[in-house]
């Protein structure tokens, strides 16, 4: 920090030219209810010099008003912001923090342990990096330790880090980790995660969470910090490019942009690009930005491409590099995270948002839902809030995705309620499902048939199908 400091004093601009080039990691907090997640992000914040002093005043005040940790400074109420949160000493919400380090800047979310808000949970994961997943020393590995590392591996995140918490409650004792470590192993082999590491912590006594611990001098490996600082995760996003048009840009007569987020990959001015679904193809010429011209757009950037050659493209379309083209199809499996009281319904139609695209569908079939706590499936015929399982769909038009294990970004789908617009749940692609099904169009919305009825009844010399 200090070395940041004397930068911002002698030469801002480079300070902030620093800043803004270091690599960003999205971390999500899971665990059982009580495990200490709001108290480690807030000793993250705290021991790394991250804290206002406004922050730190607002902090002591409620920590006499709130305080559940018989401390006199309770750290979880710096994520804990919400009046019952801070009432009942649990995290509901998902709250979002923001630091950053000399190495890297990080954006960490605490997500609540109750199985009840299992939907929020997921919410956080779908974005993160990486997960950290808290255990208390003094129970071990829980019903929510299983379910929230369940829900981590399915979302796509391959780095964790298991925080075996409260290890001042069990005397610092060697046993007790190691016997977790083993317990927690044995689970996640049947787990998609690539690495996995483990480090014992004090949340609430800052013990190997940004300094070393004089307490647990037997274990050899790095602090919490560390391990944050230096995990390499640039290979789980080496993805072919993709980019969806948010929105076509058309100020004047001699201007024709497509905007949109680079979703994975890169882009270069010049390169080969094929719009899907049309397959036309046609050459980068220019990559505009709010700051200018560019030669290369990367992961993660917004930016306006334009073509050489005039294209039809609209909203919700992809551009794509011609030798690397994704699936496209109107039926695919996914596994789905169901968010809402009213239970997943099959041929119940449905919105379906996949990035900038929106389509109209229906689940053909519940293959199965999974119990979360034990990884067992079974039998189903549709899911209740916070149940995961896996659907067969079918769309009403052709939609451009990979699969969710390939790339999150364009793997990944929302489904929304026609009537309420309330989204209810959260999809995951696992592959196409083309040619295994029924053409969509054969099955006309509820809404075709009573207008194609009135039409036939009143209008008989227009047809007997007018839509659908």
């Amino acid at each position: 920090m200090m070395s940041n400091t004397a930068l911002i004093a002698s030469d801002i601009e480079a300070y902030l030219n620093v800043h803004e080039n270091k690599d960003m990691l999205r971390i999500l907090t899971c665990g059982s209810v009580d495990d200490g997640k709001s108290t480690l992000i807030g000793r993250l914040l705290y021991d790394s010099k991250m804290i206002f002093e406004d922050q730190m005043a607002a902090i002591e005040k409620d920590s006499k008003r709130f305080n559940t940790t018989d401390e006199s400074f309770d750290l979880a109420l710096l994520v804990d912001g919400l009046q019952s949160e801070r009432e009942q000493g649990i995290t509901i919400d998902v709250a979002y923090r923001y630091f950053a380090t000399e190495q890297r800047k990080f954006i960490i979310a605490d997500t609540p342990g109750h199985e009840q808000y299992t939907r929020n949970m997921a919410t956080g994961a779908s974005t993160a990096d990486l997960a950290i997943i808290l255990i208390d020393a003094r129970h071990g590995v829980q019903v929510q330790t299983r379910r929230h590392s369940f829900i981590c591996s399915q979302l796509g995140i391959k780095h964790v880090i298991i925080a075996i918490n409260k290890m001042d409650a069990v005397d610092y004792d060697q046993s007790v980790y190691q016997n977790i470590k083993k317990d927690y192993r044995e689970f996640a082999e049947n787990l998609q995660f690539n690495d996995i590491r483990f480090v014992p912590i004090s949340a609430l006594k800052g013990d190997n969470v940004v300094n070393e611990s004089a307490n647990m001098t037997w274990y050899p490996g790095s602090t919490m910090m560390k391990l944050l600082n230096t995990v390499s995760v640039a290979k789980d996003k080496t993805h072919p490019f993709r980019m969806q048009v948010q929105y076509v840009n058309r100020p004047n007569l001699d201007f024709r942009g497509f905007c949109g987020t680079v979703a994975s990959g890169d882009i270069r001015v010049g390169d080969t690009v094929k719009t899907l679904p049309s397959g036309k193809e046609s050459k980068v010429k220019s990559i505009v930005t709010f700051d200018g011209e560019l030669e290369k757009a990367t992961i993660g950037m917004a930016i306006t491409i334009t073509l050489e050659d005039e294209i039809d493209i609209s909203r919700g379309d992809m551009l794509v590099r011609p030798h690397e083209l994704p699936s496209s199809s109107r039926h695919f499996e996914a596994d789905v995270v169901w968010m809402t009281e009213e239970p997943l319904h099959v041929d119940r139609e449905y919105a379906i948002k996949m990035g900038s695209k929106s389509v109209y569908g229906y689940v053909e079939n519940v293959n199965h839902k999974v119990d979360v706590n034990t990884l067992e499936t079974f039998d189903a015929h549709q899911l209740e809030l916070n149940e995961m399982g896996s659907c067969n769909f079918a769309v009403n038009e052709a939609v451009q995705f990979d699969a969710y294990d390939i790339n999150r970004t364009t793997g990944a789908f929302i489904i929304i309620d026609r009537l309420t617009n309330v989204t209810v749940g959260a999809g995951m692609i696992r592959h196409s499902l083309e040619g295994k099904a029924a053409t969509v169009d054969t099955k006309p919305s509820a809404f075709e048939i009573e207008f194609n009825a009135l039409v036939r009844k009143h209008y008989p010399h227009w047809g007997a199908k007018v839509i659908g």
